[in-house]
């Protein structure tokens, strides 16, 4: 649908910012986000690295770039540009406004020299055509705890656990989360100010459960990890009938993860734990009597954007010695497309231009995919979305590529 004037974009001025937050909650059809929410998000919200698109003085899309730090494989931390708060009102669709905010975005973000762009995306199909792949994918699971036991690793009982006041206990949970950072690709180093939206806890958001609760493990006097959760009670025809919403868990050993996850499934009159965005590789599933009852499912997380190819692959390392020529196609970032020589190791890795024949074709988009470990290029070479012109390099790269443990995005932004 065309239109008769170009929209306009500007940086976000912090006077604008309440028009700015009302667009964007109106454009995903929710209700008024509570007060501590708001400020929160008010807070946390970087002016220059946000946009408002305008059409005269109608304010019509809204963008915004985090700059967060990502772990990635081999444990060093990338600048990456956490894509957020992106919307377009219903009036305007059709009329290439995310397009342009998507434009001026990764434009910036390059200018910045930060080689990733990543984002949790509220409509996965929207994202492909920028050049995002879904790089990691989150577990989710309603487990009948009545039915369902745990065979536990040795030294779960040496592991003690205290109820906590969560906010009392925030610098030693964050002294956890800090040192699980660089142990799994996809994690986010804490910027200040992030650490509150653990905390958030409105009473009109618990849908009638309890408010948030902490439990703290500590070995030796020192604190190893931590679970913060929710229950409901409820009651049916053969007694109580109640379920502990997980929120969030953080172990820093095998013992204390199994410590936390045997207290959560005990917990008096509760006879379901739901979990929601946790690794795909989570211990837990491995210590139940029965996963059926557990019913696990998994939907995609981060979505991984390369802004700068040679950078973003010479920033990782790689679990097998790599040696291969990509020829990359990139419509809306061109300054990536054509070849790159990978060439890397466990120790260190360098991706630079090159006039040697290519050994695999794909787009940006499945080096996105890829690039945390998560998602095979054999997966995706199956798909059809990466060819192999030297026979034996697809193997090569794709053990290469891989992570050791699975890639996970801890919290949304």
């Amino acid at each position: 649908m065309a239109t008769d004037r170009a929209t306009e974009l500007k940086v976000l001025r912090p006077e604008e910012w309440d028009g700015w937050w009302d667009n964007l909650v109106r454009a995903f059809g929710a209700g008024a986000a509570s007060p501590e929410e708001r400020e929160l998000d008010k807070s946390l919200t970087e002016f220059d690295r946000s946009l408002a698109a305008w059409d005269g003085d109608q304010l019509v899309g809204t963008a915004g770039a985090f700059s967060f730090r990502m772990t990635v494989p081999g444990g060093a931390l990338v600048p990456a540009a956490g894509v957020t708060m992106v919307s377009v009102a219903a009036t305007h669709r059709r009329r290439g406004v995310l397009t342009s905010m998507m434009r001026r975005q990764l434009d910036d973000v390059r200018a910045w020299g930060e080689p990733l762009a990543v984002l949790t995306a509220s409509e996965p199909a929207i994202y492909g055509r920028f050049g995002y792949g879904a790089g990691t994918f989150q577990l989710h699971a309603e487990i009948d705890t009545g039915r369902v036991t745990l065979a536990l690793p040795a030294g779960t009982d040496d592991v003690r656990l205290r109820y906590a006041t969560p906010a009392d206990v925030l610098a030693e949970c964050e002294a956890v989360y800090a040192a699980l950072v660089p142990r799994r690709p996809g994690m986010l180093a804490r910027q200040p100010g992030w650490e509150r939206v653990g905390l958030l806890d409105p009473e009109s958001e618990r849908g009638g459960a309890s408010e948030l609760q902490c439990v703290v493990a500590e070995r030796d006097g020192v604190v190893t990890g931590y679970a913060r959760f929710r229950t409901k009670l409820g009651w049916g025809p053969s007694g109580h009938d109640g379920t502990v919403s997980l929120e969030d868990l953080a172990a820093l050993d095998p013992a204390t993860d199994a410590a936390l996850w045997r207290f959560l499934f005990g917990i008096d009159l509760m006879t379901t734990l739901t979990v929601r965005g946790r690794p795909l590789d989570d211990a837990w599933q491995y210590m139940v009597s029965d996963i059926r009852r557990c019913r696990p499912r998994f939907r995609d997380s981060c979505h991984v954007r390369l802004v700068d190819v040679g950078t973003a692959l010479t920033a990782r390392t790689y679990q097998a010695p790599v040696d291969v020529v990509f020829e990359v196609e990139d419509a809306f970032c061109p300054w990536n497309a054509g070849r790159w020589r990978l060439t890397g190791d466990s120790k260190g890795a360098s991706c630079e231009r090159t006039t040697d024949s290519a050994d695999l074709s794909l787009s940006v988009r499945e080096l996105g995919a890829a690039y945390l470990g998560g998602v095979t290029l054999l997966s995706l070479a199956a798909a059809g979305r990466v060819r192999e012109l030297r026979q034996g390099a697809l193997a090569e790269a794709s053990v290469a590529f891989g992570s050791p443990v699975a890639p996970w995005l801890p919290h949304g932004f």
